[in-house]
């Protein structure tokens, strides 16, 4: 619930891209989770992404420790980056 979620891409090469990212969230008990990883994604040849390959990390957090305060939604430009945030 209340999932925010910042993404950067590592590397390109051909049909494929690997990401790293980091979300926040919490569960229906109200407790805070950051999980973050990265991700390998293959498409085919029409585009369609045919495989996923992730490595996600949960840790809980204090609500106090959150990192990424924006409305729901897509993430404001001006919201520092994962690079920015020491991520």
């Amino acid at each position: 619930m209340d999932y925010r979620l910042v993404k950067k891409l590592w590397a390109f090469h051909g049909n494929r891209i690997a990401v790293r990212f980091a979300y926040e969230w919490h569960d229906d008990s109200g407790s805070w989770f950051h999980s973050y990883g990265n991700e390998n994604w293959e498409f085919n040849e029409q585009g369609f992404m045919h495989r996923r390959i992730a490595s996600i990390n949960d840790l809980p957090i204090k609500e106090t420790e959150r990192r990424f305060h924006w409305p729901l939604g897509r993430r404001p430009d001006e919201h520092p980056g994962l690079s920015e945030l020491g991520l």
